[in-house]
């Protein structure tokens, strides 16, 4: 599904020059919150940083498929919540100078908890985080997932402009 690919690319001042570049599919990150008010995230293992990471639900699109149902898909996988409502909230290239992978955020809402159905290779602690620990993981620095802290962000700035 990603592969890598060697180009030859004229720069602005006539030269060539050869870049390295990597073909996503695309991917989606769930901010979800429950009907608690607290926000679902994975610890989930990492190998290319070697250490578990604190996210949000999130996969990679199948080919052909819209990210909204990638989107419900993922967070049913991941854990076992299905929603009403599902909102985009974001799109964004994840590192534009080498790779061309999306990611879409989504806000999902009025959850309806079922079995989470990972797949074989992921093992997953799913925890639902408060606002305020939302708040302390961002202003502290504790998150270190891009896609995680946009989201977290986003719904941090929708609570200050609600208020």
């Amino acid at each position: 599904m990603i592969s890598l690919h060697q180009l030859t690319v004229q720069l602005p001042n006539g030269k060539q020059s050869t870049r390295d570049i990597v073909r996503h599919p695309g991917a989606v990150g769930i901010l979800a919150e429950d009907n608690n008010g607290g926000l679902l995230v994975v610890h989930q293992w990492r190998n290319p940083i070697d250490k578990v990471q604190l996210e949000i639900p999130a996969g990679k699109l199948e080919p052909g498929e819209e990210p909204e149902v990638c989107a419900i898909r993922e967070l049913k996988e991941e854990t076992g919540y299905s929603c009403t409502e599902l909102k985009q909230i974001a799109k964004f290239y994840t590192s534009p100078g080498f790779a061309d992978e999306e990611i879409t955020l989504f806000y999902a809402t009025g959850l309806q908890v079922g079995d989470s159905e990972p797949d074989d290779d992921e093992f997953l602690q799913v925890e639902s985080i408060s606002k305020q620990k939302v708040k302390e993981l961002v202003d502290t620095g504790q998150l270190s997932d891009a896609k995680t802290l946009i989201a977290f962000q986003w719904w941090l700035l929708e609570r200050q402009f609600q208020a």
